[in-house]
This record gives C-alpha cells, structure tokens and sequence, in this order.
C-alpha cells in the first residue's frame, strides 16, 4: 500500500469506508477538525505557496510585529526525535524570536488545553492512517500576551508505507 491512495483505489475505499473519517458540521472556526486523503494534500496546501514567499521573509521585524496577527508559515515535525523546523510565520504566530530552537513539547505548551487534546487525536489519526488533516485551535502567543485562532493544516511525509514526518501550514484565523 502507498501512503498516497488516489480516488478509486482500494486504499482510497478503505479510508472513505471508515466512519470516523467523516468531517463534522463546523459550527465556529474552533470546531474545526476533519481528516482528509493524501491525494487532496494540493488542495489545502495552495496557500502556502502565496503566504511563505520570499517577501515575507524579507519584511523588517518592527513591520512583522504589527502583521504577525495577519501571518501565516510552514512547519515540520520529524516523528524520529520531534524535532521541529517553522518558518518565520509560525515564530510570529507564538510570539516566540524566529530560528530559536523550540521543542514539541515547548511548543505544545502554547496550545490551550481542549486544543492540545484535538490536535493530539487528529495527529496520532494522520500518522496511523497516513491521511491530512485540518484542525481550528487557540494558542497562547508569548511576546504579546494574547490567546490567538490558528488553523493548522498538516499532512505526513512516508518514506515508502512508512509516515516519517508531518508537515504543513499554519494560518492565524
């Protein structure tokens, strides 16, 4: 079996078939949570092509202050060790000084609690059945002291059947 199962496919029909794959009614931003095949991962990564150019990089800190309400950026978990790889974007969202090292934990830190526990269960979910999901959370950004609404879109990376990474976007919403 590959990870990535294309519509039609047996895989494809085993991951349709599974009834707690099926999204929910989304009745606020928060609610959000849905898994979805690895076949669709272009569909939700489109905006991160827009969002993670070199321009946003290139924006002087003092300016990013005032957009990192506004600001989106990419983000890696490699599953060997969990340790973590964020564009300037996701630093900005957490508030936290672009390229220091933070850890899985550190990071979860950030999450509130109800958070925390969804994207826990959403990410174990992607890893077991190699699928993307899509996930509303609040996290507790540092430097401004404020709770702040991020969609965090995330699919896994296999080497072979094997998932050995997640990666994605983040999105203040």
């Amino acid at each position: 079996m590959s990870c990535l199962s294309e519509p039609g496919s047996p895989a494809a029909s085993d991951q349709a078939a599974d009834p707690n794959l099926q999204p929910g009614l989304a009745v606020t931003p928060v609610e959000l949570d849905r898994s979805w095949p690895l076949w669709e991962q272009p569909r939700h990564f489109e905006l991160g092509h827009v969002f993670n150019s070199a321009i946003t990089d290139a924006i002087p800190p003092a300016v990013r202050g005032e957009l990192g309400i506004h600001h989106a950026g990419l983000w890696e978990c490699d599953l060997a060790d969990s340790s973590l790889i964020w564009s300037g974007g996701v630093y900005d969202m957490f508030g936290l000084q672009r390229g220091t090292v933070v850890s899985r934990r550190q990071s979860l830190a950030h999450y509130c609690e109800d958070s925390r526990a969804k994207l826990e269960r959403l990410r174990a979910h992607a890893i077991r059945h190699r699928r993307g999901f899509t996930l509303d959370i609040e996290i507790y950004a540092a430097a401004v002291a404020e709770r702040r609404r991020v969609r965090v879109i995330g699919a896994p990376v296999c080497d072979g059947d094997k998932v050995v990474r997640l990666h994605g976007l983040k999105l203040v919403v």
